[in-house]
């Protein structure tokens, strides 16, 4: 990999920049997490990649469709775009298991990482994974990354498991992001 490839950062979206209202399939619900839009602010001006990669089962449940999803994705990025923030690229998976069958997108798989790599001349080595599930971040290990565990959303329930595997915590999105250009501040 060269040194000119992009640094990114890989957002989990319901619970890490998002409020989780489970199955979020309706535009009005969207509501930001307190921080996320001045820390994925700060995330571009760093001249790093925001790149949203998110599990959506409701679709694979028959809860909403892929328009649904399309919807609250394009409000997520209006209320980013009215703080000054930006996404670069928005992943999904619509499967789930028990639903719809085995599947090489759903986190903690890598397709969409690796979709989202080609797509965006991204170097892994200089990236980092944050989310509220194990799921989120584990990629970052077989990818050769950095994982954040975030305590919002369902991150309060894998803290020990995430500390045990070696997974930095901390308590928001905004935290994250301090952390994040406290290890690797140069743009």
């Amino acid at each position: 990999m060269t040194a000119d490839r992009h640094r990114a950062v890989f957002l989990d979206r319901d619970g890490t920049i998002v409020e989780d209202t489970g199955y979020l399939h309706e535009p009005g619900r969207v509501r930001l997490l307190p921080g996320t839009a001045d820390g994925i602010k700060r995330l571009n001006d760093h001249g790093y990649l925001v790149v949203i990669v998110t599990n959506q089962s409701g679709i694979a449940r028959g809860l909403y469709t892929i328009a649904d999803y399309t919807a609250v994705q394009r409000r997520v990025g209006e209320l980013l775009t009215a703080h000054g923030a930006r996404l670069d690229g928005a992943y999904f998976c619509p499967h789930h298991p028990q639903f719809s069958g085995p599947c090489e997108c759903r986190k903690p798989a890598l397709k969409l990482f690796l979709d989202a790599q080609q797509a965006l001349d991204i170097d892994f080595r200089r990236s980092w994974w944050v989310g509220d599930r194990l799921a989120d971040v584990q990629p970052a290990g077989s990818l050769g990354g950095h994982g954040i565990l975030v305590a919002t959303g369902e991150g309060n329930l894998h803290q020990g498991q995430a500390r045990a595997a070696g997974v930095m915590v901390v308590a928001d999105l905004g935290r994250a992001v301090d952390e994040i250009l406290r290890l690797n501040p140069a743009i």
